[in-house]
Parts: C-alpha cells; sequence; structure tokens
C-alpha cells in the first residue's frame, strides 16, 4: 500500500517522491495544510471505497500513520 499512496503523493498532489518516507510528517515534513489533507482523504475513500473518520484522521501525523490506519479499513 505504501507504494500506491506514495504514486498518489506525486501524481495528484505534486509532492516530490524523494520526501515521501513512512516516517515523513504530512505537515511538517510534505508540507500539507488541512486542505490538501481533505483531498488525500477524499481519493482514498474514493479508490479504496472506504470511509475514514474524521477523529482518526485528526491523529494521523506521518505517511506510516495514514497507511496503517487505511490497512485497517481495507483489510
Amino acid at each position: 500500500m505504501f507504494e500506491e499512496i506514495k504514486t498518489m503523493l506525486v501524481e495528484e498532489m505534486s509532492i516530490d517522491e524523494s520526501e515521501i518516507k513512512e516516517d515523513a510528517e504530512f505537515i511538517n515534513d510534505l508540507g500539507f495544510n488541512s486542505l490538501e489533507l481533505a483531498d488525500l482523504v477524499s481519493l482514498c475513500e474514493e479508490k479504496y471505497d472506504v470511509d475514514l473518520e474524521e477523529d482518526k484522521i485528526r491523529e494521523i501525523v506521518t505517511v506510516g500513520d495514514f497507511i496503517k490506519y487505511l490497512e485497517s479499513l481495507v483489510g
């Protein structure tokens, strides 16, 4: 799943591929703002046909956190 999310971040969010690591923080390392994070959530909900809970999303700090949460929903 990391590679899929990485591709999405590069292609859809224009993030430099070299910056995307599992321990990269969305805000501090990748420069995300809340709107960009909402866009990523939307893309993933559509791609994986899941609903991400807003409370859980607020707890996500790193790319790895996001992937773990997404994997828990996709199974």
